[in-house]
Formats: structure tokens, C-alpha cells, sequence
């Protein structure tokens, strides 16, 4: 079978010219900057729609809500859902819609800022677009990337999207009660993402019961 390829310089030329990177990236560090500046400790979680995002955020409130003061920027296309499911376990919750846009932006991260009261927070989730391949492009500020997907998206998840594992501090592999049913390997997800960085710890996880919760909050209390 041919396989064509981009020829070099060629990658992204409309949509993600290397002006447009280089700018998020410079407001990413101003994002980070502010975050630095009011002692708050910002992860971007990443993953695909159903991959159990709003769940983790869920469940790392309720761990950790009596320890920091948790804030959230939530990133949908159009809904405030997963905002007022978060909402109800008691964070401050701004919520982003992108419109068509399939991913956060560093700008649109920088005006969540200014409708935070950032004094009264020293932990924040960022709840990015459900994807899996256009926000790995767009750091956003934060200081640890989380990136979750479930075994009910198949064998192939990681090496079909390796940028996104690269550019993670942490994975999480959700849903792993339904792995044996959806014909999955854990031990094969978990060599593709070693193969991709081999450093990286990975948590089993089933969001919805809270098994493997432990250890992302331990993660988090000693990043």
C-alpha cells in the first residue's frame, strides 16, 4: 500500500502555521507566569469524549477538596454539562465554549484566568476539549499534563495519537474492567506508551468506582 506523507515544512501549513504555535506558546508561559504568581498549580487533563475526564475531576475534588482549594476551566464545544457536574462537588468552575474549535487555547485559557478568583485557589484542572490529537499542539499554562483514555477505544489509541503521550506528565488507562470484553491487551496499551516515553507513570483506573484515584492524588500532592 502507498502511504503518502507531507513533505518537510509542509505539516499544518493552514491551520497551524508556526507563527500561530509560537504565539500560543508565548502565552502559555504568560498563563504560567499567573499561575506562578498566586501559588496555584494548574494540570491540563486530555483525553477523547467518554474517556471519563469529567469523572477523574470528579473524583480528585472529592479526594482533595479538604487538602486545596480547587478551581476548574472546563472545555466543551457548546454544553455546560461536565461545568455543572463539577460544579456540584464544589469547585469553582468557569466554562469555556469553543464553538468549532477542537481544542483550549492558551488565549482562551488567559480569559478563564480573569473570571477566576485566583486568591481563593491554589489548585486548578483544566478540562480540555474531548480529542486527542489537536491539543497536544496547544500547551496551555499549566504546569502537568494528564492525558486519560479509556480501553474501550480500542488496541490502537496510542500509536495512532503518540504526540499527545509524549507531551503527557501522566496516563491514565480508564475503564480497564471492560478491557477482556472490548478484546484488549493492558499489557500491550502499556508498552505502547513506554515505547513513547519510557519514564511516564501509568494508573489502571475504573473513574466511575474510584479504583486507581489514589494514586493520581498522590501524583498530584508531590508534583
Amino acid at each position: 500500500m502507498k502511504v503518502i506523507k507531507p513533505k518537510s515544512g509542509e505539516i499544518f501549513d493552514i491551520e497551524l502555521e508556526e507563527s500561530l504555535l509560537r504565539k500560543n506558546r508565548e502565552l502559555a508561559e504568560e498563563n504560567k507566569k499567573i499561575f506562578n504568581q498566586y501559588g496555584i498549580k494548574a494540570i491540563d487533563i486530555l483525553g477523547s469524549i467518554g474517556s471519563g475526564k469529567t469523572t477523574l475531576i470528579c473524583q480528585l475534588i472529592k479526594k482533595l477538596k479538604k487538602d486545596y482549594k480547587i478551581g476548574v476551566i472546563a472545555g466543551d464545544l457548546t454544553t455546560e454539562i461536565d461545568a455543572n457536574l463539577i460544579k456540584k462537588n464544589g469547585a469553582k468552575v468557569v466554562q469555556i465554549n469553543t464553538g468549532k474549535e477542537c481544542h483550549l487555547d492558551a488565549k482562551l485559557v488567559n480569559e478563564a484566568i480573569k473570571n477566576l478568583p485566583l486568591k481563593e485557589i491554589n489548585l486548578l484542572f483544566i478540562e480540555n476539549v474531548g480529542n486527542l490529537i489537536c491539543p497536544a499542539e496547544f500547551p496551555v499554562g499549566a504546569h502537568y499534563r494528564i492525558v486519560i483514555f479509556s480501553s474501550t477505544e480500542g488496541p490502537y489509541t496510542v500509536i495512532k495519537h503518540p504526540h499527545i503521550f509524549k507531551e503527557a506528565d501522566m496516563v491514565i488507562i480508564n475503564k480497564i474492567d471492560l478491557a477482556k470484553k472490548m478484546g484488549v491487551s493492558l499489557i500491550k496499551l502499556k508498552k505502547d506508551i513506554k515505547k513513547i516515553k519510557p519514564s511516564i507513570p501509568i494508573v489502571e483506573m475504573v473513574a466511575k468506582k474510584g479504583k486507581g484515584i489514589e494514586k493520581v492524588v498522590k501524583f498530584l500532592k508531590n508534583a
